[in-house]
C-alpha cells in the first residue's frame, strides 16, 4: 500500500462543533453545529497533555468522536481543531495507531523487514510505544504528536515535557547497546515544511534530541493530512540541525 492509501478513518457518528474552552486539563466544552440539537453544549475528553498552542481559539471548528464506552462520563473525544482552514489532529493516540497501520500496510520503508509488532513494549522500568522484530533485527519506536509550527518548522513539544526527556534518555541508552531505535513524529499541520525540536519551549528536550541523533537515534517526522473522513499519512520531512 502507498502512503496515499494509508489512512486512519475517524469513528462513525462524529460531531461537528464549535470550540468554547478547555478546562480541568482533560475536558473540552463545545457547541454542537450539527444534528437536531444544534447549539447544545457538548463535553468532550482530550487526551492531549500539551498546550495545543495556537489551536484553542473560541469559535474554532472542532471534530468530536463518540466515546467507545457509552457509560463514559464524557460522551465525546476531541479529535481535531481547525486552524487557517485546515484540520489539525490533536488526539495523541493517533501516532501510535498510524505507526501500526503503516507497518501493516508497508507504507513506511523504515519498517520493512520486521515481521512482528508489539505495542506498549516494556524496556527497563518503563514502556515505549512499539517494539518490532524480524529478519532485520529489533527496532524500538517512540511516537509523538506534533501540532505546532513556527516559521514553517514543525516543532515538538508545545509544552515542557519531562516525560519526553525521559524517553530520549531511554532511547539513547538503547542505541548505545547497539539496538536500532527511532522517534516517529506525526506532524498534523500542513504548513510544516521541515521538523525540529522546540528549543524555545523546552530547551532541555531540544538538547537531548540532537544528542540522541548523534548517538544513532533515528527521527521520522511524517506529515499527516487531516480531513473530515480521517487522517492520511503523507511525506517525510527533513530534520533541521543547528
Amino acid at each position: 500500500m502507498s502512503r496515499q492509501e494509508c489512512k486512519l478513518l475517524f469513528p462513525g457518528q462524529c460531531r461537528r462543533a464549535s470550540f468554547i474552552r478547555r478546562y480541568k486539563r482533560f475536558t473540552v466544552e463545545a457547541t454542537a453545529l450539527d444534528g437536531s440539537n444544534q447549539g447544545d453544549l457538548l463535553l468532550a475528553h482530550t487526551n492531549n497533555t500539551g498546550s495545543m498552542l495556537g489551536l484553542l481559539r473560541t469559535g474554532a471548528p472542532a471534530l468530536l468522536s463518540p466515546a467507545a464506552n457509552p457509560k463514559r462520563k464524557l460522551k465525546y473525544t476531541l479529535e481535531a481543531l481547525e486552524l487557517g482552514g485546515a484540520m489539525v489532529g490533536v488526539n495523541t493516540l493517533t501516532p501510535n495507531r498510524m505507526l501500526k497501520l503503516a507497518w501493516e500496510t508497508g507504507a513506511m520503508p523504515e519498517m520493512a523487514g520486521y515481521d512482528h509488532f508489539k505495542s506498549e513494549a516494556k524496556v527497563g522500568d518503563s514502556r515505549l510505544d512499539a517494539y518490532l522484530s524480524g529478519p532485520e533485527g529489533e527496532l524500538w519506536v517512540e511516537c509523538k504528536n506534533v501540532t505546532m509550527v513556527e516559521d514553517d518548522i514543525a516543532c515538538f513539544p508545545d509544552a515542557v515535557t519531562e516525560r519526553g526527556q525521559k524517553h530520549l534518555r531511554e532511547l539513547m541508552a538503547l542505541a548505545e547497546t547497539g539496538a536500532r531505535v527511532a522517534l516517529f513524529f506525526l506532524v498534523q499541520r500542513p504548513d510544516g515544511h521541515c521538523f525540529g525540536p522546540a528549543d524555545v519551549i523546552d530547551p532541555v528536550y531540544a538538547e537531548l534530541f540532537y544528542e540522541a541523533l548523534d548517538k544513532g537515534v533515528e527521527a521520522w517526522p511524517y506529515v499527516a493530512h487531516v480531513d473530515a473522513e480521517g487522517i492520511r499519512l503523507g511525506e517525510r520531512l527533513k530534520v533541521v540541525r543547528p
